[in-house]
């Protein structure tokens, strides 16, 4: 653990200070998208279970007409009465299959008095006249069977629309609009209605029910505030062996001092120059062997 003393400086400690705020970032990221994948989860579910499930009498589905439960949308309604063309709108920036263009509301007054709205279909972009499709193909007269699934009211948009139009389904605009009562909890997205209408309008598309990649995000969020730490820990393990190899030099430094004598005190003593055997050394060679001895 000596080697690892550094960690306790406090550069080292804002290192796992900025780690940890970023991991701590990167699971809050992964635990909102944990979130979603929940509500996902939980809007299939719903969509499956309710999506082809057995019609609803109006009786049953009144008090979602008024107030929608969240739990019971996408569920059929079986409803009897006769469409008030006169107060039919055309509810403008729809999409189908990609394609822009509009869809076609038309009250259904019931044969208990009460009034609900009835989506009967899309409309395309008309040629004609900018901002009106061609034509609006009119409903059945008189009675009619309709079945259709339940679909919450639309919020208020701030942009206006042309006469005979609406921005959204904003059903509260629309009961204005009509001048009568009209349940505005919700609407009815139309499945069937017999007897048919001369012209019939596109089917609605089932909604969505794919996954997205709200569990691959969650996944990638919680990997990246694991590896901050590792990341921390494979720099402080790579300090630690520079540390490491910084003294085994130091300490090799000093035992070459030692071997050698420790910088400028160490003298070198050359060996005495050897003289021809059998020959008497001279007054110089006697001088010159004592310096060499002397260290000279």
């Amino acid at each position: 653990m000596r080697a690892y003393k550094f960690l306790l400086t406090g550069k080292w400690l804002g290192y796992l200070l900025l780690a940890a705020i970023f991991a701590t970032t990167c699971v809050g990221l992964g635990l909102w998208q944990m979130g979603r994948k929940a509500e996902v989860d939980a809007q299939t579910a719903k969509i499956n279970r309710n999506y082809s499930a057995q019609p609803l009498t109006f009786s049953q589905a009144q008090a979602d007409f008024e107030k929608l439960n969240p739990a019971h949308e996408w569920k059929p309604v079986s409803l009897v009465g006769t469409y008030d063309v006169a107060g039919e709108r055309v509810v403008r920036n729809r999409t189908f299959n990609g394609q822009p263009g509009y869809e076609l509301l038309v009250p259904l007054k019931l044969q208990d008095g009460q009034t609900v709205i009835i989506d009967r279909g899309y409309l395309p972009i008309g040629d004609k006249n900018p901002g009106h499709p061609d034509s609006i193909p009119a409903p059945a007269s008189g009675t009619v069977t309709v079945t259709a699934r339940l679909r919450p009211a639309e919020p208020t948009l701030d942009r206006g629309a042309p006469a005979g139009q609406l921005a959204s389904i904003d059903l509260g605009t629309y009961q204005k609009q009509l001048g009568y009562p009209v349940l505005t909890g919700s609407y009815g997205q139309l499945i069937t209605e017999s007897p048919a209408a001369a012209t019939i309008l596109p089917a609605f598309l089932p909604p969505a029910t794919d996954d997205g990649t709200h569990l691959s995000y969650m996944m990638q969020w919680f990997a990246f505030g694991v590896l901050f730490f590792v990341g921390y820990g494979y720099a402080a393990r790579q300090q630690a062996r520079a540390d490491e190899w910084a003294a085994l030099e130091a300490e090799n430094g000093e035992n070459q001092d030692e071997v050698l004598g420790r910088g400028s005190h160490f003298q070198y003593s050359a060996p005495p120059r050897p003289r021809k055997p059998g020959k008497r050394a001279s007054a110089e060679e006697e001088e010159d062997a004592l310096l060499d001895a002397q260290g000279f």
